[in-house]
């Protein structure tokens, strides 16, 4: 007798053959060769080496800087130390104009002597020797404030504000997520809530505009040099950009940022209508206007006869700022691509794609070295052109939130790839790295992949001392490394690598519509 099933049994059914499908489609996973990665990384690291040379010796790395320049060499012959290939610095277009610091030298003599701690902005200019003058404090809310100075400012030593708010804080310096923060990360956002980066954004764009107006009216009346205060304390100082490395544009003023407990006491003491004096010098050098820019790049050569022209990428910003040594921002993350290839390679791995090590340049300028990569080898945004070789990458992973281990990735809104990135992390689940998040974390050169819709990922890391203390200050420097974490993320990197480039198939990508706007680059 025929026998039917009821509808409650035939759903059973669909759902054990979807099952079963789904599991077959699983790839086993190499629990003998992750334990060999392991070993390689956590017991036999080389990482501090690397750290060390790229750091102490060759930093900082402002973009194509002269330094930047060497230390892309030094790396370059360690690649091939190693046995990687093809191993060079690779132009990706004209950067524009470089600088760099020769002399920097500040000091309050008037009424005490004080040394003065701070750092010159980059692109800005030297002075004309030592430069010693009166200080004075500019008192402007708007850039209609600025008339009260006119004709006054000659030559002068300018304070842009007064003194900072210094409250005592009570938070802790360096932090970990906790178990409720990467809960937290796992959901979505809530639908129409605005960003509070988007917030922060408009705000500073607010600052902007009015810095902009003091500055081009400083110009103007010929002042001598401008002093800042830093955000911060502790006699940290966190400085950036002055000026541009565009060719034609405006030669700004010498600017300085002074670390706020000087800053507040000079603007004290002015605003008691007592005379202060300072001396500056700055000596500082611009390259030529149409320098090429280049990054850094060495692979591991595929051998599978099918997918050895496929490549499996890696890698981290390889410029800085200028205060520190980059060691958090990004020679953490250079450092720890170039240990997980490095663990690969003392395995004797043979990878079935070939595995592409990138350090980039110009990040902090916006991502100009990732994006200039992209352009020329995998997908020309502007003109909308593909290149040959958009469809064999397989994946690109990237580090770059200072030097704290990895906690897990973020799957930049790719649901396909979300499922596999879970079945990765569960043998080094035990180091820390057990979250999968379909949000995305901006700021990374990840983006630039992302963006023309190719597989880019960043890693969840723990933030450590990187918001409050080191990320574009003085104090981004070796000793804020943490050499446990740095072990754990080339192990955990070293790992996902070696899968992206055995597996059968490519990581899946998600939708990508080539007429669309560029995606932000602010973090969600």
């Amino acid at each position: 007798m025929k026998q039917h099933l009821s509808g409650r049994s035939f759903a059973i059914v669909i759902l054990l053959v979807l099952f079963a499908v789904q599991i077959g489609a699983q790839e086993k996973l190499d629990f003998q060769m992750v334990q060999r990665i392991r070993d390689e990384g956590l017991v036999n690291s080389k990482i501090t080496d690397f750290l060390i040379y790229l750091c102490d010796v060759y930093g900082p790395r402002l973009a194509d800087s002269p330094q930047y320049i060497k230390a892309g060499e030094w790396v370059v012959a360690k690649a091939k130390e190693l046995g990687l290939e093809n191993a060079q610095m690779e132009s990706y277009g004209t950067f524009g104009r470089s600088w760099e610091l020769q002399k920097f030298y500040a000091a309050m003599t008037t009424p005490q002597y004080m040394p003065i701690i701070g750092y010159p902005k980059a692109w800005t200019p030297g002075t004309k020797g030592v430069l010693k003058g009166n200080a004075v404090l500019l008192n402007v809310r708007n850039a209609a404030d600025l008339d009260k100075y006119k004709g006054k400012l000659k030559d002068a030593i300018v304070l842009t504000q007064g003194p900072l708010d210094l409250p005592i804080s009570f938070d802790p310096a360096a932090s970990r997520l906790s178990d409720e923060d990467l809960k937290k990360l796992v959901l979505a956002p809530e639908p129409g809530a605005r960003s509070p980066y988007a917030a922060r954004m408009a705000e500073m764009a607010a600052q902007q505009q009015l810095q902009q107006a003091v500055g081009k009216f400083l110009l103007a009346e010929g002042a001598g040099v401008v002093l800042e205060p830093s955000r911060g304390k502790d006699g940290t100082v966190f400085v950036g950009s002055g000026g541009s490395r565009m060719k034609g544009a405006v030669m700004p003023l010498p600017s300085v940022v002074v670390a706020v407990e000087h800053y507040n006491r000079i603007a004290r003491i002015l605003q008691k209508d007592i005379p202060v004096e300072i001396e500056v010098e700055v000596q500082a050098r611009f390259t030529d206007d149409d320098q090429p820019g280049y990054n850094v790049v060495a692979e591991l050569p595929g051998v599978d006869k099918k997918l050895k022209t496929e490549v499996v990428m890696l890698g981290g910003h390889f410029d800085t700022w200028h205060a520190g040594t980059g060691a958090t921002d990004n020679g953490a993350g250079c450092a720890v691509a170039f240990e997980a290839v490095r663990i690969l390679k003392a395995l004797g791995v043979q990878p079935r794609r070939t595995i592409r090590l990138a350090m980039w340049d110009a990040e902090e300028q916006g991502f100009v070295g990732s994006r200039g990569y992209v352009t020329n080898h995998f997908f020309d945004r502007a003109k909308k052109e593909k290149k040959p070789d958009y469809d064999k990458l397989a994946a690109y992973f990237n580090f770059d939130n200072g030097s704290g281990k990895i906690r897990g990735i973020y799957a930049q809104s790719n649901s396909a790839a979300a499922p596999i990135f879970e079945d990765w992390l569960k043998p080094v689940a035990d180091l820390g790295a057990a979250t999968v998040t379909l949000r995305n974390t901006g700021g990374t050169d990840h983006l630039s992949f992302d963006a023309v819709g190719l597989p880019g990922f960043q890693f969840i890391q723990d933030d450590l001392e990187y918001d409050t203390l080191t990320h574009h200050s003085n104090m981004d420097v070796y000793d804020h490394l943490s050499r446990g974490d740095l072990m754990q993320a080339a192990t955990v990197m070293a790992w996902f690598v070696y899968n992206a480039a055995m597996s059968e198939e490519k990581l899946p990508r998600k939708y990508f519509d080539p007429n669309a706007p560029a995606p932000a680059r602010g973090r969600n």
